[in-house]
Formats: C-alpha cells, sequence, structure tokens
C-alpha cells in the first residue's frame, strides 16, 4: 500500500527517487530499495507519509 502511494506521488510530482529518498527519509535508495522488497518500521512509514502529505504546502505564519 505505501509503495503505491510513493509511486503515485513520484508520478504526480515528477520527483526522481533519489530526490524523493533524500528528502523523505535521508535515504536516496529507499525507493529502489523498496520496490526490492524492503519492508519499512513503522516509524519509516510515517514519515514518509507526512512528507507526502505536506509536500509543496507552505506554513502561513499569521
Amino acid at each position: 500500500m505505501l509503495m503505491r502511494k510513493i509511486e503515485r506521488f513520484l508520478a504526480k510530482t515528477g520527483m526522481p527517487v533519489t530526490k524523493f529518498g533524500r528528502l523523505a527519509a535521508h535515504d536516496p535508495r529507499l525507493v529502489g530499495d523498496l520496490r526490492n522488497g524492503r519492508e519499512p518500521r513503522t516509524s519509516l512509514s510515517s514519515r514518509i507519509e507526512h512528507f507526502m502529505n505536506t509536500y509543496g504546502k507552505q506554513d502561513h505564519v499569521a
């Protein structure tokens, strides 16, 4: 399920896989490893989800 979300995010944004891994988890090999069967821990999955959910949104400070 997480990998599908990542693939949709990558297609939508056009972001290279290594950049995604670097920004989301400080691991440029992340997407390749996930595609090859790596199972992320809950904390890493949460970080990835958070990154995708907040990417491109700006904080509005009043």
